[in-house]
């Protein structure tokens, strides 16, 4: 990720990998497939997973991931990710069986790294992310195709991190010039836009009710910033003062239930997890069962259960998972991958399945697409 205003310098190995990884914050700072996504396996364990890949090309990443169904799912991310002016914005799509890259139109200088997805219904689903002529990109489609829109509010040095849409609403948010930055629009028309400047920081996640209301994550440069959207507007919330906190990304059950997800930088340079949880009145840290952990994104089900994507470094080849069963949380991992580190960027839930995307990178330095499909416990 291209993320500006980077906490501390970082070798450039460490910044390269930081780029796709997502480990830089702004203002802040594979195996071959072996069964694709589909219905759960037999077998009693708690968790059973499958890996595949969505067969990007060469050093290849996915980003984000949003699920409308078991057959209809949404993934953005880019591939040849080590070439910064020329890799390539991808958007690909799963119909139950396979995946399929799906094009943008009207786009004469192409799209960067997109690094959010967001799907309303069928008919209208948005990705963001860098367009390679310098603006930020702002794409809307469905699987007939995408076009690129032409926002006269956002201009160069605009950096958007996330994007969510539900029926006749979306909101991106980002940063501007070292502030959080969001714009917002209403369907059918989509212009219009309100952008609005919030206090110093980035915003890297967004996440909406059925009405329109939500939050926005992030952090101000040393602890995690929340800003909360309801009907009047913007508003900084009250979280819990954590120094070297930062949140990457946020899931919205309802006015009274939510989960932000992220981490705390140490001075040894290892990262701790953080989640943070809305009860309607507050937010409030979680208690977690590993003590270092790399978290990325976060999904639910609508009905109190949450899973978390990202790396866990005691297991750096197995795929890891957070879950949140209504009760407690509980680590789950996936088959080990020789030879590979595994990042689950995001998650998505999709009736009785789990979808986590991402990367693995091998001894070589060379980047393949992943997507770690957990199945339900059999019944």
């Amino acid at each position: 990720m291209t993320r500006r205003h980077r906490r501390r310098a970082a070798p450039l190995g460490v910044l390269l990998a930081g780029l796709v990884a997502g480990s830089l914050l702004c203002a802040t700072s594979v195996a071959p497939a072996h069964a694709e996504p589909g219905s759960p396996e037999s077998g009693k364990q708690a968790a059973r997973s499958r890996t595949s890949t969505a067969k990007l090309q060469a050093d290849g990443s996915l980003s984000d991931v949003a699920g409308l169904s078991e057959k209809d799912v949404w993934a953005v991310g880019q591939q040849d990710v080590w070439d910064f002016w020329q890799n390539q914005g991808v958007i690909t799509h799963w119909n139950g069986s396979s995946w399929t890259e799906v094009d943008v139109r009207n786009d004469t200088t192409g799209a960067g790294h997109l690094r959010s997805v967001a799907a309303a219904s069928k008919s209208d689903v948005w990705a963001i992310g860098d367009g390679h002529d310098g603006l930020p990109y702002v794409a809307r489609g469905n699987r007939d195709g995408f076009d690129r829109l032409a926002i006269v509010q956002l201009r160069g040095g605009d950096w958007l991190g996330g994007v969510a849409a539900t029926t006749g609403r979306v909101v991106l948010v980002g940063s501007r010039d070292g502030r959080t930055f969001a714009a917002t629009a209403k369907g059918p028309s989509w212009s219009g836009w309100e952008t609005v400047q919030g206090p110093s920081g980035a915003l890297y996640g967004v996440g909406l009710t059925a009405k329109g209301e939500g939050w926005a994550v992030g952090d101000s440069g040393s602890r995690p910033l929340i800003l909360r959207l309801t009907s009047s507007g913007w508003k900084v919330s009250h979280v819990p003062v954590v120094k070297g906190g930062f949140l990457r990304d946020v899931y919205v059950q309802s006015r009274k239930r939510a989960v932000a997800v992220g981490g705390v930088y140490q001075h040894s340079g290892k990262i701790t997890p953080l989640v943070l949880s809305w009860d309607g009145e507050s937010w409030t840290r979680e208690r977690l069962p590993i003590r270092q952990a790399e978290l990325y994104g976060v999904t639910g089900d609508g009905d109190g259960a949450f899973w978390v994507s990202g790396y866990d470094p005691e297991r750096p080849g197995t795929a890891f998972l957070l879950h949140y069963t209504g009760s407690k949380w509980k680590t789950e991992h996936g088959d080990s991958l020789p030879d590979r580190t595994v990042r689950l960027q995001a998650v998505t839930r999709v009736g009785e399945t789990t979808m986590a995307v991402g990367h693995t990178l091998d001894e070589g330095d060379r980047y393949r697409d992943v997507i770690e499909t957990f199945g339900a416990p059999a019944k």
